[in-house]
């Protein structure tokens, strides 16, 4: 099976739309950040390289410092698909990651958009 496009596409050109979107709705880039924490595990300076490298989602998820193991806690549907039904592992987490700035741009507390 050929691979996904966004797999190659650099984590930094997406970035701004995430910071965009949440900031549309009255949400900051902190929070966004926040997100991104909590998601991965990278500090604000290993996210500030990463972006400075330009890594790809793949390389950006594949040296995640830490993925956090509540994020199997995700439900819902992005892009009309079911997170917790993608088999991709690299998609998936992409798709974790849209349905968590989702949840942000539609109001959530952050407390319940981390899982806590």
């Amino acid at each position: 099976m050929a691979e996904h496009r966004i797999f190659g596409i650099s984590f930094a050109s997406v970035y701004p739309h995430y910071v965009t979107k949440a900031e549309k709705k009255g949400r900051s880039k902190a929070e966004v950040d926040e997100i991104i924490h909590w998601l991965t595990g990278y500090t604000r300076l290993e996210l500030d390289a990463e972006l400075e490298k330009k890594s790809s989602f793949e390389k950006f998820f594949g040296q995640a410092p830490l993925l956090n193991p509540s994020r199997k806690l995700i439900r819902g549907v992005v892009c009309g698909v079911r997170v917790e039904a993608i088999e991709d592992g690299l998609m998936q987490e992409i798709r974790y990651l849209d349905k968590l700035i989702d949840e942000l741009a539609q109001g959530k507390a952050m407390e319940k958009i981390l899982r806590e």
